[in-house]
């Protein structure tokens, strides 16, 4: 299955549902450009402009880029607005969501290999690590970024390698947190797993918003990111 350029698109669930996302290829302007496939969660906000733009960026860094659609084309607008909207969203239905976004990268004729990478932004950092220990050899690396998995998750299926990005001022995900969890990880997994604390606080790769964007900061760990999908990634 091959798809131009970027556009809207809609996946089938292994239940007979259907769901919705945001993909691009690399390089725009030649439809047959192949890369490594990745899906892209979002935040609890929703697919906003902001994740539709992290998506084409990676899709430039030579990726093909799924950001699949979790709240079904809602967008929240405000804080309370996306505590309802995450704390409504079930977390099965959403991982079985993810499960399809990557059933459909594989299908898409530009990606190389038999497995994709996953990156995810707050509540989708959450997801990144959810879906790769349920999708286990079908994930190549996970980036999360200042997220966590709002409910346990059993890390004995993972063998993407991990780097996790978090924050060393991050007061919805605090380091100790994020130790636990990494120590849940290394216990029950033979992942390569790697962890970076920036000097930042929460949400500092979202340029949407001024008052979390770190200026300095984000530009080295989106390079940080690419590299280290890219040195994982499936080569033909």
């Amino acid at each position: 299955m091959s798809t131009p350029g970027e556009q809207n698109i809609t996946f089938d669930l292994d239940n007979g549902a259907t769901a919705h996302g945001y993909l691009v290829g690399p390089d725009g302007d030649r439809p047959d450009a192949r890369g490594p496939g990745l899906l892209v969660i979002q935040e609890w906000w929703g697919l906003t402009p902001h994740i539709a733009d992290i998506t084409r960026r990676f899709a430039d860094d030579g990726f093909v880029a799924l950001a699949p659609d979790l709240y079904g084309g809602e967008v929240a607008h405000d804080p309370a607005e996306a505590k309802r909207m995450m704390s409504a969203l079930p977390f099965a239905d959403a991982v079985r969501t993810l499960a399809g976004a990557v059933d459909r990268l594989l299908v898409d004729d530009r990606v190389i290999g038999d497995r994709v990478g996953v990156v995810g932004f707050c509540m989708g950092g959450g997801f990144v690590l959810a879906l790769a220990a349920q999708e286990g050899e079908r994930v190549f690396a996970a980036v999360p970024f200042y997220g966590l998995p709002p409910e346990k998750v059993s890390y004995s299926d993972l063998t993407a390698a991990v780097l996790g990005m978090f924050a060393s001022e991050d007061r919805a995900y605090p380091p100790a947190a994020v130790d636990a969890e990494w120590g849940r990880i290394t216990d029950e997994s033979d992942a390569e797993v790697d962890r970076i604390d920036w000097d930042a606080g929460h949400a500092f790769m979202n340029d949407a918003e001024p008052g979390r964007y770190d200026a300095e900061v984000a530009p080295r760990a989106w390079s940080t990111a690419v590299r280290f999908l890219r040195e994982h990634a499936p080569t033909d």
